[in-house]
């Protein structure tokens, strides 16, 4: 038996919302359209009138292997990320090794092989002293470029201008940022500790990873894409301020695009005083005039793609002080119900929802037949049930490090069903076993 039939769904796709089956064909998707009937020889998933929607394509995740596995690791966090309805992800550089060489990349699709619950693809990090493994890549050997263009581990950091020049100019495939202007950064440190000593508050984080340092870096960014006509993702925005370097066009006319997390649009500075450390995270989570723009901005087009910056931390980490404390929260296995509150609460449309989580991201990045509800694409889909709540606790939390910023929340909605690859690897509250990922094609080039 290797098809497989979703009926009675309410199908969110491609701007509109309408009843429809989907029948699968082994990973693939075979027909879409009302009332398909069911044979004997079909497995058949009953959506019970909720909505499906493709998987969630999340652009940036950090998890964590090779290396760092004690805070996560392929295996652990790609099955969180597919239980909260995300099919494929796409993992940050700065592991252990980091990934700056063509080798380490290849090395990192071994170790992801037969390994991951969603499908997978990798960035190659930019440094100071790889632009020749930059020049050699090819279109489709990473998802993207990833330049740290503010403070980062190890010598991830670029910030020599004839080396950005040198990567904007040479770059073949996208260049994705994180923009934060690291002396900006450091003088605030230090006011900071001028004030306050080694006993800085949370809430001074937006102060010291400030609007300025953003907009110097971003700004930066967005005038060497221009100038070598590049491909540009600005990485995880967090203020008004920067909305204005951003188009209202589609992202089809458009070689600069723009991204936010999922907690940028959740949480403000006053939720500091109930979560400290927990919240800490690069660029910071700033003031509620901010995120509030950052939802204007998503909604009218000048932000492209939703995603979650998934960077977990081990408890004990993250209690420490504001200097000790690293900076990054788990948020794969909860992102997608977090996008439904938003909805629920009219802040934006499930059609809006439904495009900068799946469709803009198969499109900026071309990910080959993926992130659209289309005959001959493959199954990567999601039911979500907009009627029965979700109430985060320890005991369902799975990510590797144990805990989210989000227990003790109800969420309005909860995941249903994920379908990888047209095999299911989660349902009612369980992951099935099955790992289904596979590593993604990429296909567009500058």
């Amino acid at each position: 038996m290797n098809k497989l039939l979703v009926t009675n769904a309410r199908l969110i796709n491609e701007g509109e919302i309408r009843d429809a089956d989907v029948l699968i064909d082994g990973e693939r998707i075979e027909k879409v359209a009302p009332g398909i009937s069911a044979t004997d020889r079909m497995e058949v998933v009953d959506a019970g009138g909720c909505y499906l929607l493709p998987g969630m394509i999340d652009d940036q995740v950090h998890f964590r292997e090779p290396g760092l596995t004690a805070k996560g690791d392929l295996a652990t966090e790609s099955a969180a990320a597919a239980a909260g309805g995300i099919t494929s992800f796409m993992d940050m550089p700065n592991v252990d090794p980091q990934t700056t060489t063509r080798e380490a990349l290849l090395d990192k699709y071994r170790i992801a092989q037969d390994r991951c619950s969603a499908n997978y693809g990798f960035y190659l990090g930019g440094t100071n002293r790889n632009i020749e493994e930059i020049r050699k890549l090819s279109v489709g050997e990473a998802c993207g470029i990833k330049v740290f263009m503010g403070a980062s581990t190890g010598d991830m950091l670029v910030d020599d201008p004839e080396v950005l020049e040198q990567v904007f100019a040479h770059a073949p495939v996208i260049v994705a940022t994180h923009c934060e202007h690291s002396p900006t950064i450091w003088e605030n440190e230090a006011h900071a500790k001028q004030q306050f000593g080694e006993d800085v508050p949370m809430s001074e984080h937006p102060n010291i990873r400030s609007a300025n340092a953003c907009l110097n870096s971003s700004s930066m960014a967005v005038d060497l894409a221009r100038r070598h006509d590049a491909l540009l993702h600005v990485l995880h925005l967090t203020t008004a301020i920067e909305m204005g370097l951003f188009s209202l066009a589609h992202r089809s006319e458009k070689r600069i695009t723009a991204e936010v997390c999922v907690h940028h649009l959740w949480f403000d500075e006053s939720d500091y005083k109930d979560h400290g450390t927990r919240i800490k995270c690069n660029p910071a989570i700033k003031s509620a005039v901010d995120r509030d723009a950052l939802i204007s901005a998503l909604n009218d087009g000048r932000i492209d793609i939703v995603a979650t910056d998934h960077a977990p931390h081990t408890a004990g980490e993250k209690d420490g002080t504001y200097f000790n404390a690293p900076s990054g929260l788990p948020l794969v296995q909860h992102a997608l119900l977090a996008l439904f509150d938003l909805a629920s609460s009219q802040k934006i449309g499930l059609e809006l929802l439904v495009d900068r989580t799946s469709h803009a991201p198969a499109d900026i990045f071309g990910v080959k037949d993926r992130g659209y509800v289309r005959e001959g694409y493959f199954a990567d889909l999601v039911i979500v049930d907009t009627e029965r709540p979700y109430k985060v606790d320890e005991s369902n939390v799975l990510y590797k490090c144990g805990w989210s910023p989000f227990e003790g929340h109800k969420f309005s909605s909860t995941i249903d069903t994920t379908i990888v690859n047209g095999q299911v690897v989660y349902h009612d509250g369980e992951l099935t076993g099955v790992i289904a990922g596979r590593r993604l094609e990429f296909t567009r080039g500058r």
